[in-house]
C-alpha cells in the first residue's frame, strides 16, 4: 500500500474532511514538495500518497493545515493561533512494509504515530 494518512478532528468528533496537506521528501533541512492535496470526507487523501512499487527508503514530511481547517469550520480562534501547522517529519526504511501516519488533533493539541 505505500503511504497514507489520516486526519481526525478531536475537537468535533470526525473525520477532517477538507484539511490541506502538502507532502515533502527531505534531505536534512532541504525539503521538496512532492504534491499538495485536500482530504476528502473520511479525512484522508483519495488514494495513496505513494504506492509500494514508488515509496523510496528515505525522509518525509507532511505538512497539515490545522488553523485554516478549524477556521474554515468557523472555529474562534486567537491570533496568532497556537497550532498554524502541523509538521510531521518521519521516515522511511523499508519500503515493503505500509507506513500510515496519523493525526488527531484540535486546535491546541495533536498527536501521531506510525499506523498500520
Amino acid at each position: 500500500m505505500g503511504l497514507s494518512t489520516h486526519v481526525l478532528d478531536t475537537m468535533h468528533g470526525c473525520p477532517a474532511a477538507g484539511m490541506e496537506v502538502a507532502l515533502y521528501t527531505t534531505d536534512g533541512e532541504a525539503a521538496t514538495l512532492v504534491r499538495r492535496f485536500t482530504l476528502n470526507h473520511d479525512g484522508r487523501s483519495d488514494g495513496p500518497l505513494y504506492d509500494n512499487s514508488s515509496l523510496k527508503v528515505g525522509t518525509y514530511r507532511l505538512v497539515f493545515d490545522v488553523a485554516g481547517y478549524f477556521a474554515a469550520r468557523g472555529v474562534e480562534l486567537p491570533q496568532p493561533n497556537f497550532l498554524n501547522r502541523v509538521a510531521l517529519d518521519f521516515g522511511v526504511a523499508h519500503t515493503d512494509q505500509h507506513y500510515h501516519v496519523p493525526l488527531l488533533v484540535s486546535p491546541w493539541s495533536y498527536s501521531t504515530y506510525r499506523g498500520s
